[in-house]
């Protein structure tokens, strides 16, 4: 559906103010980002029970589900920004060479100015807070973009941050993908995206005519490897864990397994009985079982798994959109389901011999967003995290690195690039500005014309 000019009108209206407001300077000032972060973590505070309500409507997540991947992630990153913004916002000093003489260098961090947040549905508070705190915590004036598929989480971040700040500091705007490529048109500073492959490379496109910098969180086939060195139970209860968390629609869920042929029916043995005691022996009754966000997404699911051979699970109820935990066997790489992110509840089980083969075989792909290996085996550990490009992962865990504000998020070539969470977004929204000061009770003259052989040996002396 094409914009109307109201709708155009009230988008351009939000971005003038805002551009405004940022040059007023106040965003900068570091008590300000900090107030700013406090109204923030209140407003989530004061209505979490709505965000319960709505995330519970949106995707059918239980209230441990959305406090554990949503709403305490959220929580515990602004509090660690919190702890660190004033040392991070600092001037830091840097070394300066022998030829610079006299002179002293330093960086100063600033804000980029005008940022535009896509966030996905599939985690739709979580993903689009912990960009926006990254982006506050950098003197960033923000628009955000919230999923149109999420709808009730949507409305619910449009209340809370319209309560917390003015629009013409940060503003929520809702609407289909039309009013993305409108957005995009426009001029922002920095773009932060969340979403899949396929709209990264519009985003990107649409970026580069403005010369904008983006950051792109993707998505890809992330494997999880299974070596027969490796306490099988233990590695079952974890992927089932990861994979099946939020019906599988994660971004850094394990999307297929690789796993030794040797054990391979004694991991689907495992994986069984672990689904069965996480989620019942009947999922789809399980109140605490999320659901298929959306009608076409569960055709889309359905489809993928149409010829397979089902070990675990496989029912469906199309009235609630869920997809029971499924196991799929004997699964061929050139298969429908192994051709595109998966996204939901089945995780294909494949098996190999080799792990060289395994290396091979990844290193002739997509880079993937997420990578797990489970191995007691050093040797087989560092084979695979030395020849393997990927985002970033575990070691016998799945998904568990996100949730470590301590270190940077983000994928690399098809699954996307730069990163944030912690220091690392307000790395990502600030701009490193590097200066040089030079002292002028000194003036050395080699450097300037007229040149001679005496200026030029001392060039080559400095610049050795």
């Amino acid at each position: 559906m094409a914009m109307d000019e109201k709708t155009k009108g009230l988008m351009l209206d939000i971005i003038s103010k805002q551009r405004k407001f940022f040059l007023t300077g106040k965003t900068k000032d570091v008590e300000f980002r900090m107030k700013a972060l406090d109204r923030l973590e209140a407003a989530v505070l004061k209505y979490v029970d709505l965000f319960y309500m709505a995330l519970k409507e949106d995707l059918h997540k239980s209230e441990m589900e959305s406090y554990m991947t949503e709403i305490g992630i959220v929580l515990n990153e602004i509090r660690y920004v919190k702890r660190h913004l004033k040392g991070w916002v600092c001037t830091k000093r840097r070394s300066t060479p022998l030829h610079q003489f006299h002179a002293s260098s330093f960086c100063m961090p600033e804000p980029y100015g005008l940022v535009f947040i896509i966030a996905p549905w599939n985690y739709p508070l979580n993903l689009s807070i912990s960009p926006l705190i990254g982006a506050i915590a950098a003197g960033n004036c923000c628009v955000m973009k919230p999923s149109e598929f999420s709808k009730n989480t949507t409305d619910m971040l449009e209340f809370v941050i319209s309560k917390a700040f003015k629009k013409e500091y940060i503003a929520v705007v809702q609407g289909d993908k039309d009013i993305s490529a409108f957005l995009l048109d426009q001029k922002f500073d920095y773009i932060f995206y969340t979403g899949s492959t396929k709209v990264g490379r519009i985003v990107m496109e649409k970026a580069a005519k403005n010369l904008t910098p983006v950051t792109l969180e993707l998505g890809g086939k992330s494997p999880c490897i299974v070596d027969k060195y490796m306490n099988l139970n233990l590695a079952a209860k974890r992927i089932v864990f990861g994979k099946f968390m939020n019906a599988g629609q994660t971004c850094v869920a394990p999307d297929h397994v690789l796993v030794h042929e040797d054990v391979e029916k004694i991991l689907v043995r495992y994986m069984k009985k672990w689904i069965a005691k996480m989620f019942t022996s009947s999922p789809l009754l399980n109140e605490d079982y999320p659901s298929i966000i959306s009608g076409g997404h569960f055709d889309r699911l359905l489809g993928l798994m149409k010829n397979q051979k089902v070990a675990v699970g496989g029912r469906n109820n199309k009235k609630k959109l869920m997809i029971e935990p499924t196991i799929l066997v004997d699964v061929e790489r050139d298969s429908a389901v192994m051709q595109e992110e998966i996204f939901g509840p089945i995780l294909p089980v494949l098996t190999y011999s080799d792990l060289n083969e395994v290396v091979k075989e990844l290193q002739n792909k997509d880079k993937p967003l997420a990578l797990y290996i489970f191995s007691n085996r050093r040797a087989s550990v560092r084979k695979i995290l030395r020849n393997v490009s990927f985002g970033g992962g575990c070691v016998n865990d799945t998904v568990m690195h996100v949730a470590n504000g301590h270190v940077g998020f983000g994928g690399v070539g098809e699954s996307g690039m730069g990163d944030y969470h912690g220091k690392c977004s307000f790395e990502t929204f600030s701009h490193k500005k590097n200066i040089l000061k030079k002292y002028n009770w000194i003036d050395l003259p080699f450097r300037y014309q007229p040149y001679s052989d005496l200026k030029e040996m001392m060039v080559h002396m400095f610049l050795h």
